[in-house]
């Protein structure tokens, strides 16, 4: 270990993302982030006076390693010298440095390396002004050449008997259209490292299991891994594809792989020491493996989890690229999905796979050229909207920052799988009326029969309440507070005998886990309902893939809370027929293009949005913007020698 990673926050030991929560979080007004940057920016400083640094350089460094450090926190992989000028080095607003003079200054202090010589430094700089805690410039640099080394590896053979079942899964579409959900499965069946990147309803899950059939197929004995980010993403992907798989051949279908795993349980994580029983020194024993959500990997997770898969094996990486990235540093999918390019020899192979003319396969323009090439595929046609749907257009309005033309067309209002509600002066009353009619069939269902947990299961996932902060008026902590107070009053007759009106506990409350629990099998996010069991007593009720639900005591419980509302980002990968979106009442860094995005395509047939015209059309207008040099260090990898 070098004396940079035992410093400042990337010291600390790094949690699962199922652990995290950063909705609505800016690191300048989270206390801890502000102690962990100042306490890493007090360390870089004595260490450079205890190595003779100039005096004068001392608070630009201490800035800057301040500053890295917030950024970090901010889900950035570095800072730009760019954006370090605009910050005053001095108390009460003094002076600004010119980047050149800054980058001068830095490297001059002696704790500031370069990627070419990065020693022990804790601060690397790269050429083009980006500035780095060591640890993720290390990150960066080691997923870079795994990502490169996959994706050059030579093209697979292919047995006929695989290409013909390809075909026959993947159809002639109609109208001859080009079906580039066969060609994301030709590429992965073609390379070493495929990108498959497509919104809500665009069958990923189809290509998935389809591939899955072409993978066993073409050698029944691979070992095959399912993961995801977070517990319940992966049971989500294992249900998914059980779901899917029916139109296979039985014998074929029971060939698949039937689990699937969180990240860190595939790497063997042992939170109490720190460590990963895979890793780069012992790689795991698969030949495929296939991540799904893959755009809540963070930089660092990304590259513990590539080097630890063997350099033969097949790596498949699915998600949507307009979604939220990470809530820890990083947007890596993002990064690797922006250029869909192909090489000549590319189209030439995939073209022969799929029997089509080279020429008919054309991807779409990149977001910014890539060092991948033959690696990232758009599934860009949504199954899940019809055509003109509200839904999908106002989808398509955020992703292409059509901020005018939605708030125009929503204030309409002729579309009626749209609402737009505009909050008052007040607008935490305002909320409450469509709260409570958003919830009034699940209600109703449990006043009906709370013995039947399928149908009460069934109600309460029609309907979700998605808000962009955890905090304030429309926030999750106030609207489930608000939806409580109601919904308890209204179910006070389904508690049965005996209940005590004093306990946070009442039929029908519905509560999310916020830390895993290996014992009863339970992950953060994964959502119960609290219902009457056989004996009469209170008990929270999870769906099981297998056997339907099963019933956690309310005392075993851990730690969770009440899920009427729940940030953007826990609903991620997940679909409700209806979501009411609330959005904060002033204009937040935090309310994004991607959170609205991903707020929207949350729903099957009918969104609700509680915004302001002016905090509608800044989220539309605002982008996700992470600081990172991933692409560039692919491009260094990609020179001729």
């Amino acid at each position: 270990m070098t004396p940079a990673e035992d410093l400042g926050p990337d010291s600390r030991d790094e949690p699962s993302i199922d652990s995290l929560d950063h909705a609505g979080m800016d690191s300048r007004h989270d206390p801890s982030a502000e102690r962990l940057a100042e306490g890493f920016a007090q360390h870089v400083e004595r260490w450079a006076r205890r190595s003779g640094c100039d005096e004068g350089r001392l608070p630009v460094l201490r800035l800057a390693a301040r500053e890295t450090s917030l950024a970090t926190s901010n889900g950035h992989v570095c800072i730009t010298l760019e954006d370090l000028a605009l910050v005053p080095f001095l108390p009460a607003g003094g002076p600004r440095w010119e980047q050149a003079r800054l980058r001068s200054s830095l490297l001059a202090c002696g704790l500031v390396g370069t990627p070419e010589t990065p020693g022990a430094c804790p601060l690397i700089l790269d050429e083009e002004n980006r500035l780095y805690l060591h640890r993720y410039f290390d990150y960066e640099r080691r997923l870079a050449r795994r990502l490169m080394q996959a994706a050059s590896s030579p093209p697979r053979p292919i047995a006929p008997a695989t290409r013909e079942l390809l075909h026959s899964l993947f159809p002639p579409a109609a109208g001859n259209e080009v079906d580039w959900q066969k060609i994301a499965a030709a590429m992965a069946l073609r390379n070493g490292l495929t990108v498959l990147s497509g919104g809500p309803g665009t069958g990923k899950t189809t290509t998935v299991v389809n591939l899955l059939a072409c993978l066993v197929t073409q050698d029944p004995a691979s070992r095959i891994a399912l993961a995801a980010p977070t517990g319940k993403a992966a049971a989500r992907m294992t249900e998914a594809i059980r779901q899917r798989a029916g139109h296979l051949p039985p014998a074929l279908r029971e060939q698949l792989p039937q689990e699937s795993s969180t990240i860190h349980r595939l790497l063997g994580a042992n939170p109490g020491l720190g460590r990963y029983a895979y890793s780069v020194d012992r790689q795991l024993p698969y030949d495929v493996l296939i991540v799904d959500e893959a755009s809540m990997l963070d930089l660092a997770l990304a590259t513990r989890l590539l080097e630890a898969v063997p350099a033969s094996a097949r790596v498949i990486l699915l998600g949507d690229k307009d979604q939220l990235a990470a809530v820890e540093s990083g947007a890596v999918f993002a990064e690797l999905c922006a250029d869909p390019g192909l090489s000549d020899a590319g189209r030439r192979d995939l073209a022969a796979l799929c029997a089509l003319p080279p020429e008919r396969i054309a991807p779409p323009a990149p977001v910014q050229a890539g060092a991948l090439r033959d690696a990232a595929v758009w599934l860009t046609r949504t199954y899940r909207f019809a055509p003109g749907s509200g839904i999908g257009r106002l989808a398509q309005d955020i992703n292409r920052c059509r901020a005018r033309d939605a708030v125009a067309w929503l204030a309409n209002g002729d579309d009626p799988s749209l609402q737009w509600l505009r909050p008052g002066q007040d607008a935490s009353q305002g909320l409450v009326a469509p709260l409570l009619a958003g919830y009034r069939p699940y209600v109703d269902a449990v006043l009906r029969d709370p013995i039947d947990v399928g149908a009460v299961t069934r109600a309460f996932n029609r309907f979700r309440v998605l808000c962009a902060v955890r905090q304030g008026p429309g926030g999750v902590a106030a609207i489930n507070d608000q939806v409580s107070r109601h919904a308890r009053q209204a179910l006070r007759t389904a508690a049965g005998p005996g209940h005590d009106g004093r306990s946070p506990w009442y039929a029908g409350r519905p509560v999310m886990v916020l830390r895993n629990d290996d014992v009863h099998k339970l992950f953060n996010g994964d959502i119960g309902i609290a219902l009457p069991g056989a004996n009469g007593e209170l008990a929270v009720f999870f769906p099981d893939g297998e056997s339907g639900f099963r019933a956690v005591p309310t005392v075993r419980m851990p730690e969770h809370e009440t899920a009427f509302a729940t940030t953007v980002h826990k609903a991620q990968g997940s679909e409700f027929d209806e979501v009411m979106v609330v959005l904060p009442q002033r204009r937040s860094r935090v309310v994004t293009r991607e959170l609205l995005y991903t707020a929207v395509t949350r729903a099957r047939s009918r969104v609700t949005l509680f915004a302001s015209a002016d905090v509608l059309a800044a989220a539309i207008e605002s982008p996700s913007q992470r600081h990172s040099g991933l692409a560039a260090r692919m491009g260094e990898l990609d020179q001729p020698a």
